[in-house]
């Protein structure tokens, strides 16, 4: 009768591997060891957790090791960026750091079962400044809701103006990035979703405007690993200008959505940014805003880009209006915005085919 698969250990440093057997034998788990991906490879997939070291998780990405679930990234002390910068689009659920994390890398040895990972992201990025993307991405977030789908929304773009403006949630308490920041992205996942403004099933992460500031890679990679695992929907409002943190949300993106303004100009702005994001996503789609002065047709704007048309919008004044006064989009849910939001969510969930 064959063995059942055991842990897998990836690493060639020494001092890193010493530990994490120390750390089976507490668990009373024998191990696999490899040394780098190809030796990984053919127990990669059955193991019931990997455990890769800091040492291999840039040639792991490089080799391009399969996602899974049960990955975690063990480093000795502090990692640096790049490993926080492989992390994400690698697959891991955690960055461990030794000695702190040895107790709860105890338990994960022990060969408990695992719950699948059942999370989706979307991100959204504008195809030139004023395109409508932040909206969009609210709308998406409050429909995920309404359909049921407990929710994430980022807001990733600095100079935005703040989704907690676009919601209205300006003056509900609770940790910005400036605050996640601090904490150098190590805070524990269910704790982190707990201490963000929500309301509901939604949950918001966002700028404070006293204190302007990028988002660190590190923060990123916590917030989406957190949100893997405590949300149903993930939503990223991102920059145009990509950082290293926009990057890492683009990676973990089950589909990126290029919202672009019916315009020719419009169009070639929109052509720019796809040059800088095709390489980080693996399904890209186009949402066309109307009005269209020159009487450019969805269809034709998504075919100059080509992409997949994913959906159009009217203009609808009466919801640009509300939104200045505080009244979140897709209020009541009715109107272009919110059907279009509806049905992306159940495409994003599998429940509705994705439009060709």
């Amino acid at each position: 009768m064959p063995l059942p698969p055991r842990p897998l250990l990836v690493t060639a440093d020494a001092d890193l591997l010493d530990d994490l057997l120390r750390l089976a034998a507490a668990a009373g788990t024998e191990v696999d060891v490899a040394a780098d991906p190809a030796a990984a490879r053919p127990r990669h997939l059955p193991a019931p957790v990997v455990l890769i070291g800091a040492d291999q998780a840039v040639p792991c990405l490089r080799a391009r090791l399969p996602r899974r679930p049960g990955m975690i990234v063990v480093a000795r002390g502090a990692p640096g960026d790049e490993v926080w910068s492989a992390a994400e689009p690698l697959g891991a659920e955690h960055v461990a750091v030794l000695p702190e994390a040895e107790p709860w890398l105890v338990e994960q040895l022990t060969g408990r079962p695992r719950p699948p990972a059942v999370s989706r992201t979307l991100a959204v990025i504008g195809g030139r400044g004023g395109a409508g993307a932040s909206i969009l991405a609210a709308g998406l977030a409050a429909m995920a809701v309404d359909a049921g789908h407990r929710t994430l929304l980022i807001d990733a773009d600095p100079l935005g103006g703040g989704l907690d403006l676009v919601l209205g949630w300006e003056r509900v308490g609770g940790l910005r990035w400036p605050g996640l920041a601090d904490a150098g992205g190590r805070v524990d996942p269910p704790a982190l979703l707990a201490a963000l403004p929500h309301r509901g099933d939604l949950v918001l992460l966002s700028f404070d405007r006293d204190e302007l500031t990028g988002v660190p890679a590190e923060a990123m990679a916590a917030t989406l690993d957190a949100a893997r695992r405590g949300r149903d929907v993930i939503v990223a409002d991102l920059p145009r200008q990509l950082d290293d943190a926009a990057v890492l949300a683009l990676r973990a993106a089950d589909r990126t959505l290029l919202v672009v303004p019916a315009e020719l100009r419009a169009t070639a702005s929109a052509a720019l940014t796809l040059a800088r994001i095709r390489p980080h996503c693996d399904e890209i789609a186009v949402v066309v805003r109307g009005p269209a002065p020159g009487r450019l047709r969805p269809r034709e704007i998504a075919q100059t880009l080509g992409l997949p048309l994913a959906g159009s919008l009217r203009p609808e004044p009466s919801m640009c209006q509300a939104l200045e006064h505080g009244t979140p989009p897709t209020t009541g849910g009715r109107g272009p915005l919110a059907d279009l939001c509806r049905r992306l969510i159940d495409e994003l969930m599998g429940t509705r085919a994705v439009t060709a």
